[in-house]
């Protein structure tokens, strides 16, 4: 396992590359082209710029999250073999560059849901919630403007304003597009690009979706334990696995978290390990890394990444806004950090304690 911290770039972060550096047992970074739209192309150049910034700050590069899918992929419409291609080329030279892990999700519309960006918890932090009752209440073209406002200034990844923008046309494209119908567009995608995958030794790992249920009539996939299987075996190749969210995979109780992660042995590529607290089983908001603040039982599913053979990389998830910080809302640096270093410690006891 390494420990890893989620980095959006020069002019994109608050965060600093030699502030993540100084976190206790952190060696890498999972990081993006942040200004890349949907089927744009990677070039070897850019990459190659960023891995060295990194590398000069003593990091490498542990992982990219993400090398977004145009919809016309998702939807199997359009122009998907162009973009298809295009992915293609961008994973080609990630691999020249020794890049060998790419966390992407297949989710319609919107890349994760939240109702609140800055929920206040009874310590003052604050944090990023959600409540199915005001979805219902919600017309979907205005969401962007419900929680535009907490965004503390950044652009959020999935919350491009350049995406919000057509978000009409964009719900339009995926009117008549069903469950089986992403499967069937996921299953097309993978085997186009296994080839190249088995060629670098990349490994895909798809996010579960944010929350684990259909929202606002989109159809999602990659929200349950059969799912997830069933994903692994629309290609059945190792470079064809998961990044285990457990904060988007556990946002519905009925996930066994620990049982999931042993039906996915040896193919969870990547982890994202935050904690949850339920206020009811469609109201939930995020919490400290700490088992006892929310229902997660962190240690729990530690020991079983560690005990099934999990050797890639992870990343504290979302985080507390905490003392005062002003940020991305879940990506400051204080919560994070300490979530890290408590992911760290309950790893390190594990392994000692075999």
């Amino acid at each position: 396992m390494e420990m890893t911290f989620r980095w959006f770039g020069s002019g994109h972060d608050t965060v600093t590359l030699s502030q993540i550096r100084q976190i206790p047992g952190v060696t890498g970074v999972i990081t993006t082209l942040y200004d890349k739209m949907p089927g744009e192309i990677w070039t070897e150049e850019e990459i190659h710029g960023l891995k060295k910034e990194i590398e000069l700050e003593g990091l490498h590069i542990a992982g990219i999250e993400s090398v977004n899918i145009h919809d016309d992929i998702k939807t199997g419409s359009g122009k998907r073999d162009l973009y298809i291609d295009n992915y293609i080329k961008t994973l080609e030279a990630l691999g020249r560059e020794d890049i060998h892990m790419v966390c992407y999700n297949f989710m319609p519309v919107f890349d994760w849901t939240r109702t609140e960006l800055a929920r206040v918890r009874p310590d003052g932090s604050t944090v990023m919630a959600y409540n199915q009752k005001t979805v219902d209440a919600m017309i979907p073209e205005k969401m962007f403007d419900s929680i535009s406002g907490d965004m503390n200034g950044s652009v959020m990844p999935g919350w491009e304003p350049e995406r919000m923008a057509h978000i009409k046309e964009l719900f339009a494209q995926y009117k008549d597009v069903t469950e089986e119908d992403l499967f069937n567009n996921l299953k097309y995608f993978l085997e186009k690009i296994m080839p190249v995958c088995d060629r670098y030794d990349i490994n895909m790992a798809i996010h579960p979706d944010d929350p684990a249920w259909s929202v606002f009539g989109l159809p999602r996939i990659a929200i349950s334990k059969e799912n997830l299987i069933r994903i692994t075996k629309l290609v059945d190749n190792v470079h064809n696995g998961i990044t285990f969210c457990t904060g988007s995979y556990g946002s519905s109780i009925a996930n066994n978290l620990v049982e999931t992660i042993w039906a996915l042995k040896g193919r969870i590529h990547f982890g994202h390990v935050r904690n949850l607290k339920f206020n009811s089983p469609d109201d939930f908001e995020e919490a400290a890394h700490l088992s006892s603040d929310g229902d997660f039982d962190m240690y729990e599913i530690m020991k079983a990444l560690h005990d099934s053979g999990f050797d890639g990389p992870i990343r504290p998830d979302h985080g507390r806004m905490i003392w005062g910080e002003v940020a991305m809302p879940g990506y400051g640096l204080y919560d994070r950090a300490l979530g890290a270093t408590y992911l760290n410690g309950l790893w390190e006891a594990i392994d000692k304690g075999k």
